[in-house]
């Protein structure tokens, strides 16, 4: 990675992107927020979207950008917000659609409830927020500016994990949504990408309802060792940093013990 210029708030290099607008998706914590703050730290002008207010709004403080309060399960929510980003920023060219959920359990016991969740949110969510900014994207595009949407993906869409056969499937479909856009917003200026984590320290799977699901995936960071967000964030900053020319079409980032 080329290094631009040093984060100060947390040591890692950033990347030139002066001038760009960003909007980050699920910005209230773990990768969306550290993605904001590397962004930010590159010189974008970047709007944190999320339901929970309070951590978006203290997080814009950090950054010197704007909260805007979306659900990416709603259009009407999200057409909200992109409003609200033009209106106070402009036209935004780097789009990082980022909310997520991750809910395991064997199948046979899982609740349909988190199944709905994961599709809403992994799968609905990515396509409401691409359509919310995509004729932004295009705009940017024709103005000969670098124009990206970037979709957080998963591992769990190369590899299978007990458990987590819904989710692997949520992830298997933004694999599948990301090459399909790439195949028709590149030739119009728009580098479409998926970034795909493996083990990251983050909130993910805190709230699902398998007891034993919340266990074994301690487990599997304890013994594995969790990458921060802030390495993600990185990789997602520096394919944004790339000359418009190029698209890193797909960054898999994982802990070197996950191979």
């Amino acid at each position: 990675m080329t290094q631009n210029s040093t984060n100060p708030s947390t040591g890692n290099p950033s990347h030139d992107l002066t001038g760009r607008i960003a909007v980050v998706t699920g910005a209230s914590s773990g990768i969306g927020a550290a993605t904001a703050r590397a962004l930010a730290a590159g010189g974008a002008r970047v709007a944190v979207l999320a339901r929970r207010v309070d951590r978006i709004e203290a997080l814009a403080k950090e950054i010197d950008g704007i909260a805007v309060p979306a659900d990416v399960t709603d259009p009407a929510s999200l057409a909200r917000a992109a409003g609200t980003v033009r209106a106070e920023l402009g036209r935004p060219d780097l789009v990082v659609a980022n909310a997520g959920v991750m809910l395991g359990a064997p199948f046979a016991a899982a609740q349909p409830v988190e199944w709905s969740s994961m599709v809403d949110t992994n799968i609905s969510g990515l396509l409401h927020t691409g359509k919310a900014f995509v004729d932004d994207l295009l705009a940017a595009a024709a103005d000969g500016r670098p124009a990206d949407l970037v979709h957080v993906g998963s591992i769990a869409s190369h590899e299978v994990f007990p458990g987590y056969a819904v989710y692997g499937a949520t992830k298997a479909g933004v694999a599948a949504l990301t090459r399909g856009l790439r195949l028709e917003l590149g030739p119009r200026g728009v580098r479409v990408r998926a970034i795909e984590p493996g083990v990251t320290a983050t909130e993910l799977g805190d709230t699902m309802l398998d007891s034993e699901g919340r266990e074994t995936l301690a487990q599997i960071r304890s013994e594995v060792g969790p990458i921060p967000a802030s390495d993600v964030a990185e990789a997602i900053a520096w394919s944004a940093a790339a000359p418009a020319r190029v698209n890193v079409a797909q960054l898999i980032v994982v802990p070197t013990a996950q191979g």
